[in-house]
């Protein structure tokens, strides 16, 4: 009889659970921060031309080189700075970890936010240390300093805007946080995942004071782009800074097929800036609509979601999360991923003619 062959995988990680993603066959699905919209039928097809020629049966080469230098074109990279890229954002964060892990050394991230931070950080055995927003979802400065100050950590995380909460941080308490995690030589990433929705990025804040910036990584991905099928995400720093972590990188970690996409969608940011800009229309037009719901109390965004609050507490957010369901529209229930949470549910904006069938459905359901 053999042994038991999960003798040697740790533990903690046979505890843990699988990151979980919702079956979303024949439904309206509106709970994964996507850009809900397709190429056009005539770029599709270019596309497919240019990905059939591709040499697939060599390991990636020039092209990656070329996705770097259109990316940093694409975004205006500073003097001095260098550009890695990632099987998306979650590779970075992963890499990060690992590059991180020192004796005694800390991960610290607001909380609620991306749940990769913490996961990546356990997985690569270092510790985290969540630092609760306030009740609206700001940022809380004290609270903040005092865990930098007793825990130095090697790493803090501030998502500017913030998942599931969407909201951007105040920029004199970004400052004050960065400069203080300078001071003994910690890091600072700011995650700018949602940075095609919002009003502001901090690359400004870096381009006016690169001197103060020096510990900080600014991440992004194409994923909200619009090529989240793609997986390819992006970091940017100081140029010694960066080739440092970049050591880490697996070789060839991004596909011809994902470097190819990229730069064909680059080559298009005109399509992918104007679907940007219906998206952020509609996500006004979404609040609105949500504000006339009985019970519910939509947050303001800087994302391509809307986080909403239900007045009946987390029975009623689970119910009108079923109900949606039922009817064929996917969003997802946030209630229980923190105690700030409470009684809320993420709504990923769509499509024009998704967000009124989204309107429609909640409507319907605090009329039934």
């Amino acid at each position: 009889m053999s042994a038991n062959p999960l003798r040697f995988i740790r533990q903690d990680i046979q505890s843990m659970h699988a990151y979980a993603i919702q079956p979303s066959l024949g439904m309206v699905k509106l709970d994964a921060m996507e850009n809900p919209f397709t190429l056009p039928e005539p770029l599709q097809a270019a596309l497919g031309q240019r990905l059939g020629a591709l040499a697939v049966n060599r390991y990636p080469g020039q092209r990656i080189e070329d996705l770097k230098r259109s990316l940093a074109q694409h975004i205006g990279l500073p003097p001095a700075y260098a550009l890695m890229l990632g099987n998306g954002s979650d590779e970075l964060i992963a890499l990060l970890a690992m590059a991180c892990d020192v004796p005694q050394a800390t991960i610290l991230a607001p909380e609620p936010g991306f749940v990769m931070y913490a996961m990546s950080a356990h997985l690569q055995g270092v510790r985290f240390q969540g630092v609760p927003l306030l009740p609206n979802f700001a940022l809380d400065e004290p609270a903040m300093q005092a865990a930098i100050a007793q825990h130095q950590p090697a790493l803090v995380y501030l998502a500017y805007p913030n998942n599931p909460t969407a909201n951007l941080w105040d920029a004199m308490v970004m400052r004050r946080l960065i400069a203080q995690v300078g001071a003994y030589g910690g890091l600072v990433v700011v995650d700018e995942a949602y940075q095609p929705f919002s009003s502001a990025t901090w690359l400004d804040e870096i381009r006016r004071d690169p001197q103060a910036h020096r510990h900080v990584l600014l991440m992004r991905t194409l994923s909200k782009f619009g090529l989240a099928g793609v997986r390819l995400g992006y970091m940017l720093g100081p140029q010694d800074l960066l080739h440092e972590v970049d050591k880490l990188r697996p070789p060839y970690n991004i596909s011809v097929l994902n470097a190819e996409c990229a730069l064909f969608a680059l080559e298009h940011a005109d399509i992918f800036a104007a679907q940007a800009a219906t998206i952020r229309a509609e996500r006004a037009r979404l609040i609105e609509g949500l504000q006339g719901i009985p019970g519910a109390s939509p947050f303001p965004s800087d994302a391509n979601m809307v986080l909403v609050r239900w007045a009946g507490g987390d029975a009623l957010a689970q119910a009108v999360f079923d109900g949606l369901k039922a009817r064929g529209v996917l969003v997802k229930n946030v209630s229980k991923m923190h105690p700030l949470l409470q009684a809320c549910l993420r709504l990923t904006v769509g499509t024009p003619e998704e967000n009124a069938l989204l309107l429609q459905a909640l409507r319907d359901l605090a009329s039934a």
